[in-house]
């Protein structure tokens, strides 16, 4: 396959896809093995049939891997494969009637809202790097943001008087998320440290930045949110996700409507949402019993 098609499909899914550089780099991934795959068994890619990506899927799954990770290969290749018909590489797509396996969804892993300020706690804000670390979890956990929307902030993201944020979510779509006094609190300080403030001369200026005053790295806040999480939580390893997760949580808890959760989430579709729905089916009822108008009887 010459490689101009491939890198083709690269730009298509970061510049009109919209996808992130994490996104973008496991849709390579999948596909790189499945090209793999058909080179070890001479098999030409205009020549693919939906035999041969089955048989690619079993391999993957006698290999060891996940359901998940399996729907998310086929995901990849269907993606390209239509890609491949669109350009007139390929004049059937191969992958028109594969039906993507139906994945478990497993229940969220939150922190509890009882040590929650336990955790806002942990940082030592008597350095710029912990001023931004109170800042950061403070924000993860006020607006339930991704970890990708949240590296990509600038400080004219931010609309301070208004408590309101823009972030581009998936597929670049935009939308504004409220925050709370505490996460604005946290990041006044933390631009006070850099001399910086609301008005700073470019507001395209990164929001969080590292030592060397580049935004901070993926890899670097998911190793520090989870060891601040270590420290008062134990159980499975959780990181930035988590507080998105007890974001969503506490809101459903709380009795907040499930659409303007997804909402805020940036959820495309409302069954996104609904696993949040199953984490306290007690709460569940008891809306149910003060809402419906049968719901005592």
């Amino acid at each position: 396959m010459p490689n101009a098609i491939f890198n083709s499909f690269i730009i298509y899914l970061k510049e009109e896809k919209g996808f992130s550089e994490h996104t973008v780099k496991s849709y390579k991934n999948d596909i790189n093995k499945f090209l793999i795959y058909l080179s070890k068994g001479n098999m030409e890619l205009k020549k693919v049939t939906k035999e041969n990506i089955r048989d690619f899927l079993a391999n993957q799954y006698d290999a060891g891997l996940s359901k998940k990770t399996i729907a998310r290969r086929l995901a990849s290749i269907k993606s390209f494969s239509k890609f491949l018909f669109n350009t007139d590489f390929i004049t059937k797509n191969p992958t028109i009637f594969l039906s993507t396996p139906k994945v478990a969804k497993k229940l969220p892993s939150f922190i509890d809202e009882k040590i929650i300020d336990e955790l806002m706690s942990q940082p030592d804000l008597k350095t710029e790097k912990g001023l931004r670390d109170k800042a950061i979890l403070e924000l993860f956990y006020s607006t339930g943001m991704r970890l990708s929307e949240l590296i990509n902030l600038n400080i004219g993201s931010v609309d301070d008087k208004n408590s309101l944020i823009k972030v581009f979510g998936k597929g670049r779509k935009e939308r504004l998320i409220p925050f709370g006094k505490r996460a604005k609190f946290s990041i006044d300080d933390y631009l006070k440290k850099r001399a910086l403030d609301w008005n700073a001369a470019s507001s395209n200026i990164p929001l969080f930045v590292n030592s060397k005053n580049e935004r901070v790295p993926r890899r670097t806040i998911q190793r520090r949110i989870s060891n601040y999480i270590k420290m008062i939580a134990t159980g499975k390893r959780l990181g930035p996700h988590a507080l998105r997760h007890s974001f969503a949580t506490h809101l459903m808890n709380r009795g907040a409507d499930i659409r303007a959760v997804g909402d805020l989430l940036g959820h495309a579709s409302l069954s996104s949402t609904q696993i949040y729905t199953h984490v306290k089916p007690e709460k569940m009822r008891e809306v149910y019993k003060q809402s419906h108008p049968r719901g005592e009887k």
